[in-house]
């Protein structure tokens, strides 16, 4: 099967300049050079004036060196449009989710790239609600910026002002420890947090202290390009090692803007996202706090994950990538937890995006709660083996090329009913990603390996 990020007919298709989450390319460049983010603010601003009240808008940002750039060019854009301007500082993006929200704002933005390395960015909206945008409101917004700049200004009496906002992180702070349950202590418990040298290099580690943890703190010293060097979410080596060196009971690897965890056991074993939901989902079963009969996920959620759910009488509701869709799909079914393999967890009852810290929160309460270690805690279901690769690709038009479609058929022949074959384009990179799984773990290999040779081969 394929990814239908790239379905013809789909709004997402018909979008030239926001991606799956928010606008994202190479700093001061294409979409992220000052005049386009100026052009966007704008368009955004004009997009979300309605009535004749003050209009406010707050934005944050991760640790990257362009955010310097970015943030005072969306801040004229928005003050352009007549809008009053927040800033917030570092925080991480669900901070800005809750944020839009308690500051009554008309429009919460992040700057951020996510996971990616510091030469990207992006800018990532929020709406009063807290939730991201839909894609009608994006197409509309680059109908916007697509017409002459000078519609939409404000005269010069309505022009918005800029203030900064000192407090933003303390808020944060004091939300996420609500998050965990009143009565139970992390006292005791040794964390190793790793913030990636992103958004949350304050924030994390203060909340796990001020719940009583005895806390070791790695990927705390940004300087505007370590953001997700070999650090957080995406390289949990010096997570790893830090667990072993300490002896501590648990590792917790942000992502540059903290949306995002990735655990680490006691023994230094990375635990998957479908591991914590697959045992988040259980614990508010057991609790009678689990809505909607089941949780959702994308098309990479592991078949182990849909058929545990399944053994529970819980359904696996399956979305196309992207943390956006799986919240769409969230409100559409009255769910209350959803995810993605990456560590991207959304739990409705705290928050309308993904937040890894409270996601952690959740995790840690169930360890303290129930007296566990966190190996047999994350050890909820047994995997179906499962194996993906990136081949960099700018266009999915090689996906139509006659000896790629043979190699996608054969692979979905030999692993028959009992497995999967997933192509998708990413949507945050120029990445065709080639997914397989099934019950034999060679065989998964081999078919991916075959497919992306094929494609290598189409690209000449």
């Amino acid at each position: 099967m394929r990814g239908d990020e790239d379905a013809p007919a789909s709004p997402q298709e018909e979008r030239t300049i926001f991606g799956t989450d928010g606008v994202r390319g190479l700093a001061n460049s294409g979409a992220m050079t000052p005049q386009s983010i100026l052009r966007l603010g704008m368009a955004v601003g004009r997009y979300f004036r309605n009535g004749e009240h003050r209009h406010r808008v707050v934005i944050g940002k991760d640790t990257r060196l362009s955010g310097y750039m970015i943030e005072p060019a969306l801040t004229a854009g928005f003050a352009a449009s007549g809008m009053d301007v927040f800033l917030l500082g570092p925080l991480p993006t669900p901070a800005m989710a809750i944020l839009t929200r308690s500051l009554r704002a008309d429009l919460g933005v992040m700057i951020s790239a996510s996971h990616n390395p510091y030469h990207d960015n992006g800018v990532k909206f929020f709406g009063p609600d807290g939730y991201k945008l839909s894609d009608a409101a994006e197409l509309e917004i680059e109908r916007l910026m697509a017409q002459d700049a000078s519609e939409g200004l404000a005269a010069p009496s309505d022009l918005g002002r800029v203030k900064r906002i000192d407090d933003a992180g303390a808020r944060y702070i004091e939300f996420a420890k609500n998050a965990f349950p009143r009565g139970l202590s992390l006292d005791g418990l040794r964390i190793v947090i790793d913030c990636a040298n992103g958004a949350a290099y304050k924030v994390a580690p203060t909340v796990l202290w001020e719940l009583g943890a005895d806390v070791i703190k790695i990927g705390v010293e940004p300087n505007g390009f370590n953001i997700n060097q070999d650090c957080g979410s995406t390289s949990t080596k010096a997570l790893q090692k830090a667990v072993g060196e300490y002896r501590a009971d648990i590792g917790i690897a942000l992502d540059g803007d903290a949306d995002r965890v990735v655990i680490c056991d006691e023994k230094g074993r990375s635990v998957d996202g479908d591991q914590v939901l697959a045992l988040i989902a259980r614990s508010l079963k057991n609790r009678n706090e689990l809505k909607g009969g089941g949780i959702v996920s994308t098309i990479m959620a592991n078949l182990g994950l849909e058929r545990h759910l399944a053994s529970n009488g819980l359904r696996l509701e399956r979305t196309k990538v992207g943390d956006r869709y799986v919240v769409e799909t969230m409100r559409a079914k009255g769910m209350n937890v959803g995810g993605e393999p990456s560590g991207h967890i959304i739990l409705s009852d705290y928050s309308t995006t993904g937040d890894g810290l409270v996601t952690a929160l959740q995790l840690l309460a169930f360890v303290v709660g129930e007296k566990t270690r966190v190996s047999e805690a994350c050890r909820v279901f047994e995997p179906v083996p499962q194996a993906s690769r990136n081949v960099r690709a700018q266009s999915v038009a090689l996906l139509e090329n006659a000896n790629v479609k043979a190699a996608i058929a054969a692979g979905e022949s030999r692993l028959g009913k009992n497995g999967r074959v997933v192509i998708r384009k990413s949507g945050t990179e120029p990445l065709i990603r080639v997914m397989a799984e099934g019950e034999d773990r060679k065989l998964v290999a081999a078919i991916v390996d075959d497919i992306c040779e094929a494609i290598e081969k189409a690209k000449g």
